[in-house]
């Protein structure tokens, strides 16, 4: 049933995740046919996934817009459908990959979980209706043949010499193509359609090939397997599908689709409705791109937190209300475009300022020694969890005569706009007191500072002074009593340049890969409330940003913390100078 506060809204209206109203081209169709009863009141959506990849975040735009509109509509139905007619790509991690991501973004197909596969008998039984009307043929031209026997955008193609076969010569190779009584590539199944059409996909499309293959599913049942735009159709149409909605790139297929379901008299015939796919910036979204980036071990595998996989956004700390956000904000459109990466970070930030725990972590840590702190004393002082959301509550947090610092945070010789900690010079601690640097112990050989010694005024404590004094540095620092160890992954951009297509003459995107996208920090301190920090938890680190608890990595010995994001938003100072 459609949500409460939507009854007395538009058809075409429907709130974003931040609760904004939508519309768009696609719904506006939608609610044009729901006004006419084109389909008898029904809205019937998929998403059909080939698993013979991860999904990754352009998937999610397809995601949130093929689940959210039959989520918006009362009795609306999305199926899940895995075209799995290529066996030779295809493998059941794929399969499992995709139903948790579509699960964690926060969909659910419910029962209507299909395949293709399910259908490879009746798919069959309309490839031999198709010959029986003399609208498909057995070629034995080769692939490269086929290739040059169907022209160009400029040239028409011409027709195969067996092209003319009979209706009984063509019924008889086509079951023994079943049979497997021919090698793999030796011969097709083609439409009969227009080798002139300017449409280079109408000049005689394969329909069916030989690949003898071990299918996930059937096995090795089968020999012969309908390619992707004959399956494709009929899987809707038996599915009783209403809106076939797709990206741009099958545009130049919708001809193709609606002449198949045409020629088989389709008692049920969906609309496919094309949009605009999503490109980012800093990326690449192509399947056989992010298995090459895999197999090279350019990364740690689909789910390393560097890829726009699903899965890797997962690790890396993303949440799905984020992504459901940012598909919401980008809209659906005709036209392709590009988005820029910032505006995905911009909408994780938005939600992690609200939902995370502030903490302190030094990643590089330098000791301060407070010699005018009582040996041995230990306090609690209190820190608000998130100033954002005071429902959080607070937390104690140890202070003791020794603490850490990050090693930036102090100059010997600080530039005129260094307002941090110098020789001299008073700064405040976060939640604590003002401290001042008195000495600079270094080693003898190296000249590495060692350890600073300063003092502290204990009226100052939380942060004010009794003379009202001010400073213009505020620190963050962790007891080194109590502080904890850990490991901290530093994440940036896979690749160095927005297009990664924009390389050098003679080489390929592969040319563009950052090589500085992961920086690992071994000796990291983290304050003592992270100690039971689960996996997947996500907090703000004070003045680093963003982080979350390493899923797989991360141990009660050593926590690792991903960086989800840092503080810095590039976004926000983008808008702001339009």
């Amino acid at each position: 049933m459609a949500n409460e506060d939507t009854k007395n809204r538009k058809d075409t209206d429907i709130p974003s995740a931040s609760g904004q109203i939508q519309t768009d081209f696609i719904r506006s169709i939608i609610a044009q046919d729901l006004k006419e009863n084109k389909h008898g009141g029904r809205i019937i959506t998929r998403f059909p996934p080939e698993p013979n990849g991860y999904l990754h975040i352009g998937h999610a735009k397809s995601i949130n817009l093929n689940f959210s509109i039959a989520r918006e509509n009362a009795n609306g139905i999305c199926h899940l459908r895995f075209d799995d007619t290529n066996p030779v790509k295809e493998e059941e991690e794929y399969i499992e990959s995709i139903k948790e991501d579509i699960k964690w973004l926060g969909f659910d197909w419910k029962e209507h979980l299909y395949y293709a596969s399910d259908y490879y008998e009746q798919l069959y039984e309309y490839a031999v209706t198709i010959i029986r009307k003399e609208k498909a043929y057995v070629d034995h031209l080769n692939a490269d043949q086929i290739r040059e026997y169907r022209g160009t955008l400029k040239k028409p193609g011409k027709e195969s010499p067996y092209r003319n076969r009979t209706v009984e010569e063509n019924l008889d190779l086509f079951e023994r193509m079943k049979k497997g009584e021919f090698e793999d590539g030796t011969c097709v199944l083609r439409a009969k359609i227009d080798m002139a059409s300017p449409n280079i996909n109408m000049r005689d499309p394969a329909l069916y090939r030989i690949l003898k293959a071990n299918h996930p599913r059937t096995g090795d049942k089968w020999c012969i397997y309908p390619m992707y735009d004959f399956a494709h159709p009929l899987s809707d149409s038996i599915e009783r599908i209403t809106h076939s909605i797709c990206t741009l790139e099958f545009e130049d297929h919708r001809p193709l689709y609606d002449w198949i379901l045409n020629e088989l008299d389709a008692k049920d015939h969906p609309q496919q409705i094309e949009f605009a796919r999503l490109n980012l910036t800093y990326t690449v979204m192509s399947k056989r791109r992010l298995l090459e980036l895999v197999k090279e071990k350019h990364v740690n595998g689909w789910d390393d937190p560097r890829m726009p996989t699903i899965s890797g956004l997962r690790k890396r700390g993303y949440t799905p209300e984020s992504i459901r956000e940012f598909c919401g904000r980008i809209g659906v459109a005709k036209s392709n475009s590009v988005v820029d990466i910032a505006l995905l970070e911009h909408c994780l930030r938005e939600e992690l300022n609200l939902t995370t725990q502030r903490v302190m972590a030094v990643l590089r840590p330098l000791k301060v020694i407070i010699d005018n702190y009582p040996e041995g004393k230990t306090e609690e002082l209190d820190a608000q969890n998130n100033p954002e959301d005071p429902s959080m509550g607070s937390r104690a947090i140890p202070f003791s005569r020794e603490i850490y610092i990050e090693q930036d945070d102090f100059q010997e010789e600080p530039h005129k706009k260094f307002f941090r900690l110098a020789p001299g010079r008073e700064v405040r601690l976060k939640h604590a007191y003002y401290i001042t640097c008195n000495k600079v112990i270094k080693d003898e050989k190296t000249g590495e500072i060692l350890n600073l010694h300063c003092s502290y005024d204990p009226q100052s404590k939380g942060g004010g002074t009794s003379d009202g004094r001010k400073v213009q540095g505020t620190l963050h620092w962790v007891s080194v009593p109590h502080a904890l160890k850990s490991e901290v992954r530093l994440y940036d951009h896979l690749f160095t340049k927005a297009d990664p297509d924009q390389a050098e003459e003679g080489k390929t995107y592969l040319s563009n890969i950052n090589l500085n996208s992961l920086e690992k920090i071994s000796d990291c301190i983290i304050e003592p409330s992270l100690k039971n920090a689960k996996p997947g938890s996500r907090y703000q680190f004070l003045r680093h940003g963003y982080f979350c608890v390493d899923p797989k990595d991360s141990t009660d010995e050593k926590p690792v913390f991903n960086r989800i994001v840092s503080l810095k938003d590039t976004w926000a100072k983008i808008q702001k100078k339009r």
